[in-house]
């Protein structure tokens, strides 16, 4: 697409790829509530995080569609009652193209044109078989071709700076993620990572390979030790060892590791800024402090 004003989509909301291409983006990251707790939670989180102009915000989809109503019903609730411009995460695990037609339509009738599109993980067990749904789809990249045959959508796609848990290996990874690309991708976000040099080397190997798609950056700030714990699994990528160490030294003081989180994020974020990532999207959890911390820090020093 070419540089200019971004193009307004069905819905009147403007593509994701063209906010990429025209100036440095920053967004956050929710997942849909299962509870009315967790209802209040994500609506107070957004309403805090609303006043800081976000580029966009996306919702996430449950692992094999377990949440699938629910994101339709958030992600409907940001278009028509915030300032937000909504993106909607889709997932193919566990759906029949019938379904995903439908979840699409949902969408597309809620006014929702942005879509990323992600295989997801099989429910249960993240790193258990995938099994493709008998009437589904198989891979991303045949997602995305679904998502296009259907409509005038934005559509985005996963990376992984490390590489996908399932690739054998850095360079079969790199090529399907081209191929994702080629089948209509306009942009993509990373797992989350804790290295600003994993995203570089991601870009790097991508350009190599002839991809241009705009990679925005996925950012989770460290808030506790579980969040370290779990990092291997939630973006199949270890956890910098050096890094590790330091929280390692403060792990009895919750308040300093949540501080080192957002110290970390901070620096990261001013180095991919540098570096000239086309964006920043933020991995909430649906709380919204560390987020607004490591967002102020960026406005302190002038980077955003």
């Amino acid at each position: 697409m070419a540089l200019g004003l971004p193009s307004t989509l069905p819905g009147g909301h403007p593509a994701i790829g063209d906010l990429v291409r025209s100036g440095v983006t920053f967004s956050f990251e929710f997942f849909p509530p299962k509870t009315e707790d967790g209802e209040r939670q994500l609506w107070r989180a957004i309403r805090e995080l609303e006043p800081l102009r976000p580029s966009f915000v996306s919702i996430t989809y449950g692992a094999g569609g377990s949440t699938r109503d629910n994101t339709v019903a958030a992600t409907e609730r940001v278009a028509t009652d915030t300032t937000l411009l909504p993106m909607a995460h889709l997932t193919a695990v566990n759906h029949s193209v019938t379904e995903l037609r439908h979840v699409i339509g949902r969408l597309a009738a809620a006014g929702v044109s942005n879509i990323l599109a992600i295989r997801g993980d099989p429910p249960g067990d993240p790193m258990g078989d995938w099994v493709r749904h008998p009437e589904g789809v198989l891979y991303a990249e045949d997602l995305v071709r679904l998502v296009r045959e259907l409509g005038d959508f934005c559509v985005g796609v996963a990376a992984f700076p490390y590489k996908h848990p399932r690739s054998p290996d850095i360079s079969t990874d790199t090529a399907h993620f081209i191929r994702k690309c080629r089948a209509g991708a306009d942009f993509a976000i990373t797992q989350m990572f804790f290295d600003a040099d994993d995203y570089l080397r991601l870009r790097d190997r991508v350009v190599v390979a002839g991809g241009d798609v705009p990679i925005l950056a996925g950012v989770m700030p460290v808030t506790q030790m579980s969040t370290i714990e779990r990092s291997e699994q939630l973006s199949g990528a270890p956890f910098p060892a050096p890094l590790a160490a330091k929280f390692a030294r403060i792990a009895d003081d919750p308040e300093a590791v949540r501080q080192l989180g957002v110290e970390q994020a901070s620096h990261m974020c001013t180095r991919l800024l540098e570096e000239g990532v086309p964006g920043i999207h933020f991995i909430t959890l649906n709380r919204s402090t560390a987020t607004r911390e490591v967002w102020q820090n960026l406005a302190l020093a002038a980077r955003i």
